[in-house]
């Protein structure tokens, strides 16, 4: 007896079935992306801002380069300085003037609590940790804005290794501030996932092309910590 082959209508709807069912496993990669279970269980500077809140992601890298080295590519970030080093091309589909720099900037480099960081002109976040070679945390100025749906954190955290390599830990809090606020930020989430990943690896390379340069040139010849190739 010839089997019978499922209609092109039973086979969209189990194709259907399968995607939805992999949605929150794909949710939960995107949202711990490069993570150790101990970095996301881990309490973070920047965590205490927000004691309570509804939606958090955090993501991570190793990077073959002490934190001193890396630190200089945080404190540049922002729109009008040196970017995010993530898609530039897509973020300026949307005009937003990102250029990533692939140098450290003197210019750049002075960044205290207080001072604002732009994502785009005229969204801003404000500095709310800034503990060099260890932690840079911005913030959704006065507690998200009049009329935002939600307060917001954006953590970068060094690890120190005994190897001179560092964990570059990154983390986004939410705390919602209407009923509403979860259709605004899951896909803005998503979003970030995409552009997170793509920066985190954007920092990995400027850092480790800068320290194995440095390396290449000493005379001790000190091959430790090369960059990775690929």
């Amino acid at each position: 007896m010839t089997p019978r082959h499922p209609s092109t209508r039973t086979r969209a709807f189990l194709a259907g079935a399968a995607v939805l069912a992999s949605l929150p496993v794909l949710r939960t990669w995107s949202l711990q992306w490069g993570t150790r279970e101990a970095e996301l269980d881990a309490a973070l500077p920047g965590d205490d801002l927000l004691p309570a809140v509804d939606h958090r992601s955090t993501r991570a890298v190793t990077i073959l380069a002490p934190p001193e080295d890396v630190w200089p590519w945080l404190v540049q970030l922002g729109q009008d300085r040196g970017g995010f080093y993530s898609y530039d091309a897509l973020e300026n589909l949307l005009g937003l003037g990102i250029h990533s720099a692939d140098r450290i900037e003197p210019a750049w480099q002075d960044l205290t609590v207080g001072d604002q960081v732009l994502l785009a002109p005229g969204a801003p976040l404000q500095v709310a940790v800034a503990d060099p070679g260890h932690a840079l945390v911005l913030r959704s100025p006065q507690g998200g804005g009049p009329g935002a749906p939600y307060d917001f954190t954006w953590a970068f955290v060094l690890q120190a290794a005994p190897d001179r390599t560092t964990r570059l830990v990154v983390r986004e809090r939410y705390a919602y501030r209407s009923g509403w606020s979860a259709l605004v930020v899951e896909p803005v989430s998503l979003v970030s996932f995409v552009m997170s990943q793509r920066m985190l690896r954007g920092i990995r390379d400027r850092a480790e092309g800068a320290t194995g340069s440095r390396r290449s040139s000493d005379p001790s010849g000190d091959p430790e910590g090369a960059p990775h190739q690929g």
